[in-house]
């Protein structure tokens, strides 16, 4: 995002927001910047949008297509750094997070903590 143009910016974001209201009838009012990477400018203009930038407090190397068949390594990433507060980023092209997340959920509650959506956050 840092480089892209306001045109790319808006097309890229509102295309993704078409897709998901269809999809899920979902009005997007939150975003992350594609790999992490973004600008001040490019902050500044997703905000003239509407949108509210949110980063993640914890992501693991799940992104990796060939590089699957860890889910205890998945697991152990996970539970070593669980916090309050915690936004965490997993990518749904992981095999692996698609294998494990049912038993995580549960595990992460056993553990007590709680699942918020974003706007019931307390900030």
């Amino acid at each position: 995002m840092p480089t892209c143009s306001n045109d790319t910016i808006k097309e890229e974001v509102m295309t993704m927001h078409k897709e998901v209201y269809e999809k899920f009838n979902y009005e997007m009012k939150y975003m992350r910047p594609p790999k992490g990477e973004y600008s001040e400018a490019s902050i500044a203009y997703t905000n003239t949008l509407g949108y509210t930038t949110v980063m993640w407090s914890f992501a693991y190397d799940d992104w990796e297509e060939d590089n699957q068949g860890r889910e205890e390594y998945g697991k152990k990433k996970i539970y070593d750094n669980l916090h309050n507060g915690e936004i965490m980023l997993l990518h749904a092209t992981s095999k692996d997070n698609a294998n494990i997340l049912d038993e995580v959920i549960k595990e992460i509650k056993n553990q007590g903590y709680e699942f918020k959506s974003l706007d019931e956050f307390v900030r």
